[in-house]
């Protein structure tokens, strides 16, 4: 077993600071609560054995190892939250476990003891976060160990073998290489001395991906010089099916925008009987008429994040022609950017979203 090369005492340096900081927090919540207390001192006992045993082998190095997440996620993040008993769950799994539980219509409880978890329950546990932000880290690039507090930082700015991109990607360049790679080939780009007539040819084509994003942009802002427009905090609540087995689906109360009544639904993966089982997740929604009119309605809608939320959402236009026989839109997407986001709505008690709407006269 060969000692990683100037690995061992950054790895001592974590492990003592690991102990130092769960002994601490042992005694100091022996009183309040005994099953935080005897956590923390489990985890205080397992840095000291890891000290003891030896640092630095690929076979024993295991640092971390007890921050592993409880239903097998990534770690992406140092936010962790602990149940009534102690028990330690990093924020996205935290997450996942509400989500699970809104849709299989549960309470929510935890992964080792089973008892209940909320948001309101469970607190986050800042001792435990400030440990595992100095544990080392491997870097995906150099496969060198970092102290997680700054491994993203050494993976955007410092790694000599991070993924970089040619200066002359602007001019049609394709070349995606390490960094330390980066000099020798844009001394050697063909791409700077292309003819006019071919930089040409590559520029139509990225314009043509510019123009797509911009034409979104424009639309919003032509959408705004209208006359009658009308937006609302709405918020999705959520209900059951009466089928057999039943299913989660969001409904928001009766609103007032443009002088009508409206109402906003909302499913999970298009009404998928167990996406609970699903590791991609997506909602979609419709918005309904609920008031008569007395000639068509044309309108374009749009949904965006609320003022407190802060879900990722990229905006999409819809439209749409509301008639009293017609007065429902087909389910659209809702654009939230992945499942992570999927799940952080589904876990809160209400989803809380902003509609814009614009009436379309002829």
């Amino acid at each position: 077993m060969t000692p990683r090369p100037g690995g061992e005492w950054s790895s001592a340096l974590s492990h003592l600071a690991l102990g130092a900081v769960s002994l601490h927090a042992a005694l100091s919540t022996a009183q309040a609560n005994r099953g935080a207390a005897a956590g923390f001192l489990l985890q205080a006992l397992a840095a000291a054995i890891m000290l003891a045993s030896g640092l630095g082998t690929d076979e024993d190095c295991l640092a971390g190892a007890w921050v592993a997440t409880v239903i097998g996620l990534p770690l992406l993040a140092f936010d962790f939250h602990w149940c009534t008993n102690g028990h330690l769950m990093c924020a996205g799994c935290f997450i996942h476990l509400l989500a699970d539980a809104r849709l299989k219509e549960e309470q929510a409880t935890c992964p080792n003891c089973r008892c209940e978890i909320s948001k309101s329950l469970c607190c986050r546990n800042l001792a435990v976060e400030k440990a595992v932000s100095e544990l080392p880290s491997e870097c995906g690039f150099c496969l060198c160990q970092f102290p997680r507090s700054i491994l993203e930082r050494h993976q955007k700015e410092e790694c000599q073998d991070r993924v970089t991109q040619c200066k002359y990607k602007r001019i049609g360049c394709p070349w995606h290489g390490p960094f330390h790679e980066l000099t020798v080939h844009e001394a050697a780009c063909a791409h700077p001395t292309k003819t006019g007539n071919e930089l040409m040819e590559i520029l139509d084509e990225m314009d043509q991906s510019h123009r797509k994003e911009m034409q979104l942009y424009n639309s919003i802002f032509s959408l705004l010089s209208f006359e009658k427009i009308g937006y609302t905090e709405v918020q999705f609540r959520p209900y059951r099916t009466d089928d057999f087995i039943t299913r989660l689906y969001y409904e928001t109360p009766r609103f007032t925008v443009l002088n009508q009544t409206w109402v906003l639904k909302a499913r999970v993966n298009d009404s998928e009987r167990n996406p609970n089982l699903s590791c991609k997740r997506t909602l979609s929604f419709q918005l309904l008429l609920k008031s008569k009119v007395t000639a068509p309605l044309e309108c374009s809608f749009l949904l965006l994040k609320g003022p407190y939320d802060d879900v990722k959402i990229s905006p999409v236009i819809y439209h749409f022609v509301f008639t009293n026989e017609s007065n429902e839109t087909d389910y659209v997407p809702l654009p939230i950017v992945d499942s992570v986001e999927c799940n952080k709505l589904l876990a809160a008690k209400n989803i809380n979203l902003r509609l814009f709407l614009f009436q379309i006269q002829k």
